[in-house]
């Protein structure tokens, strides 16, 4: 389990995504809100080294913020 140790993985997840040109990104102020493709009720897109691996929902759990995965996407090569 060792060399396990050392490979790194990077984790990220999406609520949502758009598109905007950066002049409207630019004039935003704090507060500002952007619309994002995707409603509360649509699972999340989880991410491993930027390739799609599952979908998740966001749960509080003893006050901590957390993502659990609802679905695994599996590619078959």
């Amino acid at each position: 389990m060792n060399m396990l140790d050392d490979i790194e993985v990077d984790i990220s997840v999406e609520l949502g995504a758009t598109t905007m040109p950066i002049h409207h990104l630019l004039r935003m102020g704090r507060g500002a809100v952007i619309e994002l493709d995707t409603t509360e009720r649509d699972p999340m897109r989880i991410y491993a080294n930027n390739k799609l691996v599952a979908h998740g929902e966001i749960r509080v759990e003893d006050g901590q913020l957390t993502v659990q995965v609802i679905e695994k996407i599996i590619r078959r090569s």
